[in-house]
């Protein structure tokens, strides 16, 4: 029998405009009228970080391929130049529809609840004047304006800087260069973007619209003929030599001087500006039409982030906030005490992240303990768990960490935290050359009664208290012994030159996960085959390797159920007739961003599941060292299981892909609503309220067990967060 080929193009979506359409169903959530009215201007201003950092990555990465000339297509068959060519007609319908979101809907519905942003022929009297003092006292002496001349070259601007164009006239012009002198005057990020007003507890005005007011007072002698915004994004991706890096540290430091000066990938300007002023700019910046976005609206949409956070009151127009169920045995007893009951799971936000930051506190303050270490990844900017890793070098434990440098636009906080590691005397490793270090990883030696134990915390999600929040992430507690023996071998890989001959229970990127997903394929397949139940079902952020597409398309071929969580991009197509006609994907994008990865596997019954940092992308599974691990408790494999399966059977957050790849939303006619985000909150508040009314009854053994999962009555349409 002939072996079918699923590598043909038409079997595959391109990665970059599959992120798009990821970045489409953000901007869904900005336009959802369900979603509480700030939220909605919160995601908006998310999609302008996305849009930004896709072009500094993505784009830039696709137009160093065509300035090489490599034309080899990618697995949907685009070429480079037709991939960027797409990019630009989807992004700019992209910037089209978020511009109207903010002009024709949330604007006016801002401004009907008194949340204003002015513009300058706006301000009553009282409001000029406190604009005026405050252009003269505070913003004047930090504003440089630039001249551009033959004695005055065009200045550089940086990375996302916002900037004023202006054409003016000056007294020493010609008749012939009336009108057509140019300057500059950068918008200065040491201010606030969002400046309150008053005449309302909420009435705003952007920077650049007081800077406009008063240019002139700039050019003294000249005549303004136009003033217009603009703003350049530019090519962000480092190129690390690591081989020839004596000091990797040093090289780090010296791409990030180095990415600030890159090439501009696009050119937002104001629209309306005149020919004058986007010749000078296009030209300056060396950009193609194509690279140039007119923005019907105030440029760079992250200010709306901020306005967000100066709103004061209106408390109704946020999600409500909750408080993270914490497991009382926490709160009790020793987290050594009680990992070495039972291995513990949590999943965050909905479970506190505070455990994992007092298991490194309590490393580092328990005599006990021998050594601690640890992968770093991302981290917030007052880490608490770099302050317990210093104290647990101070008070003499053998401390090693792990801290990538190479984490993308954490370089410069993640050389910060390894130089201030160092200092405390921890053991800072830098990862391994050619590979990021991805894999989420604690690991505690303890001297015991018994002898030495290993306890280990592993998880999908950056120990980053902040972002734990705000992201939907999984972890484990667990003193097994051969997961110790594992983690001990993957640090003394990490920290020197050992190659463990094999692993008793973990898995690790580059060296086994892909083999590994791929003999559990193979395990569902040889079912199916055989007539028997097999299904698979995972959870990921990204889909995007082609090796993995194949084999999901070959077990869907021989019969197998398979079920898709991807929050993001997606190269796989599904409802194509003997090949993927056995797939469902679905996408939830809500209220908290979905970052956790489920693994899971029928087996024949026995419901194989893993948990792992990696997604399927050829990034994850061949340049970074990542981490899949199993879970082998009972209670919690069910646990998992079930909030599957509850995130399935979302259908007010979810987007389901279609055969022609676009998504679209489940149809809710005569079904229960039911929102898997909103569901989990629910039930974590009716947990800690449970708890403080003290009306649970069973022992304090049994408290872990009964939060396993509680059944609830589905969220009623009022209760959607």
């Amino acid at each position: 029998m002939k072996k079918l080929d699923f590598s043909k193009p038409r079997y595959f979506n391109n990665r970059e405009l599959s992120w798009l359409a990821f970045n489409d169903r953000v901007l869904e959530e900005a336009r959802d009228k369900n979603n509480p009215l700030l939220e909605r201007v919160r995601f908006l201003g998310i999609t302008q970080s996305n849009l930004d950092e896709f072009f500094n990555i993505r784009v830039a990465s696709l137009k160093k391929m065509v300035t090489v000339n490599y034309d080899k297509p990618d697995a949907a068959g685009m070429k480079p130049q037709e991939q960027l060519d797409a990019i630009s007609k989807t992004a700019h319908a992209m910037v089209e529809k978020q511009y109207n979101t903010l002009v024709r809907s949330l604007t006016p519905k801002l401004t009907a609840v008194d949340i204003q942003l002015l513009h300058a022929d706006e301000l009553n009297q009282k409001q000029r004047d406190f604009v005026s003092d405050y252009f003269h006292y505070e913003l004047y002496p930090v504003l440089t304006p630039m001249g551009v001349d033959p004695t005055r070259p065009f200045p550089f601007l940086g990375n996302n800087s916002l900037n004023l164009a202006i054409r003016l006239v000056r007294p020493e012009d010609s008749e012939d260069n009336k009108s057509r002198s140019f300057a500059m005057v950068q918008v200065p990020d040491v201010f606030p973007r969002v400046l309150r007003l008053p005449g309302g507890d909420n009435v705003f005005i952007l920077l650049e619209e007081v800077i406009r007011m008063f240019v002139g007072e700039l050019f003294v002698g000249a005549d303004i003929k136009e003033t217009s915004t603009f703003r350049v994004t530019r090519d962000m991706d480092m190129d690390v030599a690591e081989e020839d890096a004596s000091d990797l540290m040093k090289e780090i430091q010296s791409q990030l001087k180095k990415r600030q000066r890159g090439k501009v990938m696009r050119l937002e300007i104001e629209a309306g500006m005149g020919k004058h002023l986007r010749k000078r700019l296009t030209k300056a910046m060396n950009v193609k039409d194509e690279d140039i976005y007119e923005i019907h609206g105030p440029i760079d949409l992250n200010f709306l982030s901020k306005l967000v956070k100066q709103v004061h009151g209106h408390k109704e127009l946020l999600f409500k906030p909750f408080t993270p169920y914490m497991d009382p045995a926490f709160e009790r007893e020793s987290i050594f005490d009680v990992v070495k009951e039972r291995d513990v799971f949590m999943q965050h936000p909905y479970d506190s992240f505070q455990p994992v930051i007092d298991f490194i506190r309590e490393a580092a303050q328990d005599p006990q303990v021998l050594a601690v270490k640890m992968t770093l990844y991302r981290v917030s900017s007052k880490s608490p768990i770099i302050r317990y890793l210093k104290k647990a070098a101070e008070n003499g434990k053998q401390v090693t960490v792990l801290v990538e440098l190479k984490a993308r636009f954490d370089e410069e906080n993640n050389v910060h935290w390894a130089q201030e590691l160092e200092h405390a005397g921890c053991h800072v490793i830098y990862g391994l050359v050619g590979l990021k270090t991805h894999c989420k990883l604690a690991f505690v030696v303890r001297r015991e009664e018994e002898g030495i134990k290993r306890y280990m915390h592993m998880a999908t999600g950056n120990y980053n208290d902040v972002t734990a929040r705000l992201y939907t992430d999984m972890g484990l507690f667990t003193c097994n012994n051969e997961i110790g023996e594992d983690a001990s071998n993957i640090f003394n890989m990490l920290s020197g030159f050992s190659e463990p001959p094999y692993f008793h229970k973990l898995v690790i990127a580059p060296l086994g996960i892909r083999d590994y997903l791929m003999d559990r394929i193979d395990e569902e397949i040889t079912a199916a085959k055989a007539g028997r139940k097999a299904l698979i079902q995972m959870k990921m952020n990204s889909l995007s390797d082609t090796a993995m597409i194949e084999k999901l398309y070959e077990a869907s071929h021989a019969g197998v159920q398979i079920h898709l969580l991807v929050r993001g991009i997606c190269n796989l197509k599904v409802g194509i007739p003997g090949v993927s006609d056995n797939i469902t994907v679905h996408s939830i994008v809500g209220q908290l961003l979905e970052h956790s990865r489920i693994y899971y596997f029928y087996a024949d019954g026995q419901e194989n599941v893993y948990l792992s940092s990696a997604d399927l992308m050829n990034r994850n599974l061949s340049r970074r060292v990542e981490l899949l691990f199993p879970i082998l408790q009972d209670d919690i494999r069910e646990r998992i299981i079930k909030i599957f399966s509850i995130m399935w059977a979302d259908n007010v957050k979810t987007r389901v892909l279609q055969p022609d790849s676009t998504w679209t939303r489940v149809q809710l006619r005569g079904v229960t609503k039911l929102n898997a985000q909103a569901y989990f909150i629910k039930h974590a508040v009716a947990m800690g309220e449970a708890l403080r009314r003290e009306e649970i009854d069973q022992a304090p053994e049994d408290l872990h067990a009964t939060h396993t999962f509680t059944p609830m009555t589905a969220p009623k349409e009022d209760d959607d967060a």
